[in-house]
């Protein structure tokens, strides 16, 4: 398994209620939830990323 180096959302909580990205593997973007890092982790290509995060605005 690749060791992602997961990054905190500047967006994110005081209480840490947030998503934590990591996009240091080629061709993977991991994301998990910031309050339970030991859990799943989910990984999208780049593209598909891209493509969630434009649906949000």
């Amino acid at each position: 398994m690749p060791e992602f180096a997961f990054e905190t959302s500047s967006y994110s909580t005081v209480n840490g209620e947030c998503v934590e990205v990591a996009r240091n593997v080629s061709h993977t973007v991991a994301v998990r939830d910031s309050k339970v890092p030991a859990g799943p982790v989910v990984r999208l290509t780049p593209e598909s990323w891209t493509k969630f995060t434009a649906s949000l605005k």
